[in-house]
């Protein structure tokens, strides 16, 4: 995955788990499992980017800025 798309999945990833957060909180969220899961690919990709040295949130606020 390159350093674009990897930005763009901790994106994604953070928007995902607020969902879940808010469908949780609503009593909308059947499969908490999803939850954790989510969690766990956030970690994930946060953890790839550190080692190649990109700071993911000054790129997402780059790219919403532009």
């Amino acid at each position: 995955m390159d350093d674009a798309r990897l930005v763009e999945f901790v994106g994604e990833a953070r928007k995902s788990i607020f969902n879940l957060r808010f469908q949780h909180a609503t009593g909308q969220l059947e499969n908490t499992a999803g939850m954790k899961l989510a969690k766990t690919d956030l970690a994930r990709g946060l953890t790839i980017a550190r080692a190649r040295g990109i700071d993911v949130d000054r790129e997402i606020r780059r790219q919403n800025d532009g």
